[in-house]
Parts: structure tokens; sequence; C-alpha cells
């Protein structure tokens, strides 16, 4: 066993018994590099990554290749999960060093002994395949370290350069053209014209989920309601995606993404990461349409999440991995003579039409699941009431889920992330105050609880990462603390409890005071974090938003609640410090432009007050978290309570002058309250006319 064997990270020990001298990123790894005056062999992935699996059988586990490695340089491994920091910096110089080859995992960097990189791909396989464009992992290694023998001096002064550039990419200021609806009219062009009219989604194959640019779709929808064409793409996306082989028909949840263009083929592994953005935009969904195929694929997800990425403490784990009994799909793939075993002829029958098996399958001799067709198509066809082929189906699902069940599972990786909880306790909350389901409220509270109990340090700072059993570490990043915070501001308008918003205020201090540049937007690392050669900012959305992209909007969501102008300032600052992006690169932006979204406004600040245990409060509340109003925050005072907390301007001087008494504000100037139910469902029902 290697130095990996005492890790917490599932991948760094997954590599533990490499007969590669593996060191985790550290001062000790550094310390040999220099002291041995070698090159670094960085390999950066995750557990959950295919290709990683692969190069490690057929590198990292190869004797002679390992001799190379142990030879001629210090060999670091990293799980990107937990050191997105390293991942990040590493990655862009990967771009900057090959402008025409686009990323991905492994990536393997060579580096200098003082961090700079000179040369970086990706996966290299184990002999010749596919030379000249990839050449074997053997001969790029001998090629490096006769370069470092031979050419020192000038891989020295390339990563050097590479420095260099990285640092001056941070380099930002606000822009002077104001910020308008002309930036999210751009977008809207952008997103037409990447567009895939037949099958939804953007691009072609392979074909990600875009949940940021489906609810950048959702606001321009609401903003313009006559103009179909938002609509349009965003429900023709959000139908193929989850009738497509990428969802998980059986078990809810999506995988990663699709290898082809029709959503049909998935790259199976299931992250945390996607399963809580894309509930969030389905229930948006439901709310702008109605539709209740939307709804159940927020909530199928939601409910995959709790039943197999959920702690018994309440932290959710990060990934489910692709592969299992060592192929990949093979946990979730079908094959008609099993189907045909398994259930009775006409339900054998049924669920081979609802999901288009067949003897020959439609991936490698098996069959994935998808759907050709609606419920309402699909009901005609087998000459059913809806209602009735949907018990039918949900019935025959979960025998199918129980066999499954007792297959080999894949792997999962049971670290907890405090950015990726953020952003699963984000869509539990909101589900639970649109569907009015305090289960899922109940699910993000606890994962709350846990974070801040177990991932935070005594003076209140958050920490990255911890295991089931262990206790967190790393000092927390940018997309950290801003995720949490926008997850708190979530949790108070699922709760209506205090707490929340003044342990986010707490948070947005640490924000300001470790992590903001003066000269515009934050750092990814705080002041005090462990030097490396860059202290970047990220600059556009990736898997997941960018940390910058969600300060601005946590910030200026929690800014309505608490009229802290220092947050919205910021907040402001950071978009007029990413105009141009928003302008030139807007589906790199979409987050951003969400935040934008909000900004622009109008925003209306809603203040109900009355008792809580009041029908009238509850049918108030009920109504306005049943609507999809994206810029409105909602704030509830029980004055049987106390004084309304201070933490929560937005409720300062609101009295009950009824049973139930509604303010509606925007930018803290009121108008005449609301008084009773009469007048608020009155004034509600032209609201939403309006």
């Amino acid at each position: 066993m290697n130095r990996l064997a005492t890790e917490t990270s599932l991948y760094l020990i997954q590599h533990a018994g490499n007969p590669v001298d593996w060191y985790p990123w550290g001062p000790e790894a550094l310390a040999a590099a220099a002291a041995l005056d070698r090159p670094i062999f960085l390999s950066v992935g995750y557990s959950a990554c295919h290709w990683c699996h692969v190069m490690e059988h057929e590198s990292f586990e190869s004797d002679a290749t390992a001799k190379i490695l142990n030879d001629h340089f210090v060999c670091i491994k990293v799980d990107r999960e937990e050191r997105p920091d390293i991942d990040q910096i590493y990655m862009t110089a990967h771009h900057l060093l090959n402008r025409n080859e686009g990323g991905g995992w492994p990536l393997s960097v060579f580096l200098t002994p003082a961090g700079a990189p000179f040369y970086a791909g990706t996966y290299y396989p184990p002999d010749e395949r596919y030379a000249p464009s990839r050449p074997s992992f053997p001969r790029l290694l001998n090629s490096v370290a006769a370069a470092w023998t031979n050419k020192r001096a000038e891989l020295v002064e390339l990563g050097q350069n590479v420095a260099d550039g990285l640092q001056n990419m941070g380099d930002l200021a606000p822009s002077d053209t104001p910020l308008s609806m002309d930036l999210l009219t751009n977008a809207m062009r952008s997103l037409k014209r990447g567009f895939d009219g037949s099958n939804g989604g953007f691009g072609y194959a392979p074909k990600f989920p875009h949940p940021l640019e489906a609810k950048l779709l959702l606001r321009m929808a609401q903003r313009d309601p006559k103009n179909g064409e938002a609509l349009s793409m965003l429900k023709l996306t959000l139908e193929k995606m989850a009738r497509g082989g990428m969802y998980d028909q059986i078990g809810g949840g999506f995988h990663r993404y699709s290898v082809d263009a029709v959503w049909l083929v998935p790259h199976f592994e299931k992250m945390l990461y996607d399963n809580a953005l894309l509930p969030p935009v389905y229930t948006e969904a439901f709310l702008l349409t109605g539709e209740a195929f939307y709804s159940r694929i927020a909530c199928q997800t939601l409910d995959f999440i709790v039943r197999e990425m959920t702690s018994q403490e309440g932290g959710f784990y990060s990934t489910l991995d692709a592969d299992s009994e060592g192929e990949e799909g093979k946990f979730y793939v079908w094959s008609e003579a099993e189907i045909d075993s398994i259930l009775a002829p006409d339900e054998a029958r049924f669920i081979e039409a609802v999901y288009g098996v067949s003897s020959s399958g439609n991936f490698e001799g098996h069959n994935i699941f998808c759907r050709a067709r609606s419920d309402e198509e699909d009901a005609k066809r087998q000459k059913l009431e809806l209602s009735a082929f949907q018990e039918k189906l949900e019935a025959i699902n979960l025998s199918l889920y129980r066999v499954r069940a007792k297959r080999v599972r894949p792997g999962r990786d049971e670290k907890i992330l405090t950015a990726w909880n953020g952003l699963a306790i984000s869509a539990f909350a909101q589900a639970g105050a649109a569907f009015d389901e305090p289960d899922y409220v109940a699910t993000a509270v606890k994962a709350a609880d846990f974070v801040l109990t177990k991932m935070r340090t005594p003076d209140g700072r958050l920490l990255r990462t911890c295991g089931i059993g262990q206790p967190a570490k790393l000092t927390a990043y940018l997309e950290d603390y801003s995720y949490f915070i926008d997850a708190l501001v979530n949790l108070y308008e699922a709760t209506f409890d205090a707490r929340w918003i003044v342990t986010a205020l707490e948070l947005a201090d640490v924000l300001h005071e470790r992590f903001a540049d003066p000269s515009g937007g934050f750092f990814y690392t705080a002041d005090d974090h462990e030097t490396l050669i860059a202290r970047t900012k990220d600059l556009q959305d990736g898997s997941v938003p960018s940390g910058n992209a969600m300060a601005a909007t946590s910030l200026l969501r929690l800014s309505k609640f608490t009229g802290r102008t220092e947050d919205s300032a910021k907040a402001e600052e950071t978009l007029k410090s990413y105009r141009s992006l928003m302008a030139d690169t807007p589906m790199g932006a979409g987050q951003m432009l969400v935040a934008l979204d909000f900004w622009l406004g109008p925003v209306d600040e809603i203040a109900v007050i009355g008792a809580t245990d009041s029908p009238a409060v509850q049918q108030v509340l009920r109504i306005l978290r049943s609507q999809f109003r994206p810029n409105r925050v909602i704030a509830f005072h029980d004055p049987a309570t106390g004084p309304a907390p201070d933490a929560v301007k937005l409720l300062s001087g609101k009295e009950s002058l009824g049973e139930v008494t509604v303010y509606v504000c925007r930018e803290f100037a009121c108008q005449a309250p609301l008084v009773g139910l009469e007048a608020v469902l009155n004034a509600l029902r032209f609201a939403s006319h309006g």
C-alpha cells in the first residue's frame, strides 16, 4: 500500500494499492520534488469517473509503467471533488497549453517542482493504439523525462508563462456599460442558435443537461408570456431528457450526460450536483405550467436522493459510480428474457411496449429503458384511463426496482461536500415549499444542521468535506460559501425560521472578509488559503454554477430580507465585473444571467403577518408558493411569538391588522397593506393575470 492508504477520499483510496509511489497533494510531495529535483506528474480525477478507472487499470496498476513514474517523477494524485482549487488551476492550464483540445478527466499534468505546469493532457493509453494524435503513456513519460534532462530551461520558462497567464485571468474590473435587458435578450438569441429543435437541449453528442440555461429560459418565458419560444424550448428539453435513458426510469434520478444527441445512452454515473440542480428546474416548470409531469420528475429525483444518496446523519453523499462488476451501466440495463422471466405475460408486454424493449436491445445487446411517448399517449395505446395506466406503470416499476436492488450495486462515494449539499438543500427546500411537502423541508433542515454542526469551525468558517465518522477537513472554497448561503435563504422561505437568515449573514461576512477582490468579484480561495501558483477566479459555469455567479445570486436575495446594502452592492459590482462574459459567452454564464434577471427586477418583497395556525394565513402562503415568481421573496411573522426577528428587516414595522395581513414592497417602499383573506386573494388573482 502506498501513501494514499491513510486518506479519506474514496478516489485516493482506490489507488492505494497501485505500485505507483503516489503522494496526496501537500507539503511532503512538493518538498520531495524539490529535494529530488524531479518534475511532478499530477493526476486528477474522481471516484465515479469511468476513464479514470480505465487509466488506473491500464497504467497505474502496471509494474512497468509504475517503474518509469517512480524513477523519474514525483507522482501526486488529487480528488477533484475534494480539491476543486487544484483542479481548476490545472484544468485551466490544460486549456492554455492545448487550445484546440477539450478538457476532462483523468487530467494528467506535468509540473516543475515549484508547481508550474508545462505539459497537460487527459487519458493516455498504455500502447500506441491512438498514435500519433495521442501517444502511449510510457512513451510520453520517457519523452517528458528526457526533455526535463535536456531542455529543462525551456520547460521551466513555459511553466512560468502558464502560471503568469493563470494569475492574470482573474483580473476583472466593473464595466462602465450599464447592466440592461439587452444582455438577457442577447443570451436568448445565443440559446436559440445552440438549441436542438428535434431533441431538445443544446448542441449535439455528447449532450449534457443545462439546468442553469433552463432556469434562464423559465425566466424569459415568465417575462414575456406572449412569446412562446422560451417555453417551447424549455418544455421540449425537459420532456426529452426525462423520457430518455439519461433519466433512470425505474429508480429516479439523472445520469451524468447522454453520449448521443437523443438522450438515449447515458454515461451512467449519478452525481449529487446534477440531481440537485435539475429538480428546481422541474419544480419551477410545474409552477409555470401546472403540468404534473414536471412535479413528478422533480419528486422522483428527490426521492432517489433520499433513498440512495443520504446518510443517516442527514448529509448527502457525492456520487454513484457508472460501473458495477467491471461493466459500465450493468446495474441499470435489462434483457427482454429477464423481463419475461420476472413479470406476468401481460405485465411484460405492457412494460416492453412502454419502454421500447426488444430482443436485440438498444445498447450492446441490452435495453436501456426510455419513453418514446407521454403517459397520455401510452395510456391511449394501452386502452387504459390515464390514472389506471399510471398506477399500473408505477406498480410494475416498483417490482422491477426490487429485482434490480438485488444486483451488485455501483460503488458510492460517501464523502460529503459542503457546496453540493448546499445545492441539494436548496432543491429540497424549494420543492417542499412549492409542493407543500413537509418531509422535503425536514430533509433540507436535517442536512443543513449536519453541515453547520459537523463542517463548521468554532470561529464560524466552513470546511469543504467530511466522511461518515470522520472529522471534516480542508478550508472551504467560494462555491461552498455561495451555494450554502443560497441554501439558507431558500430554507428560510420554506420554514420562516430566522436562524437561517442569521447564519447566512454570518457566512456572508466571511465571504466579504476572506474572498472579495476589491477590483471586482470574489477569489475562489480565501485570503489565508494554502499558497498555490495562482489565486484564481472561476469565470464560467461548468457542471455546477460558478462561485461568483452564485455569490451574486445569494447576496442579492439575502439583501432583500435584511436590507444590508454591502451585500447588494457587492453583488451588483460582481455583475458589472462579469458583464463582458454575459455579453460574449452567455452559454457559460447561465447562473450570472439568472442573477442579473433578479437584479433587473422588479422584485416584490412580501411580508405575511398572522397566526401560524390560521387557515387564512396557510391558504395565502400556499397560494404564494404555488406561483412562479422568481423575482420575489416572502417573509412571515406570527406576532404571538414576540417581536419580529431583527435579522429579517423586511418584517420591521409590519403589524397584524386582521386575520392575515400582507405587505407588498419594492425596494422597501410598501403599498397599502392587504387585510383579510378576500383582499389578499383578489390582489393575487389580479397579479396572476397582470
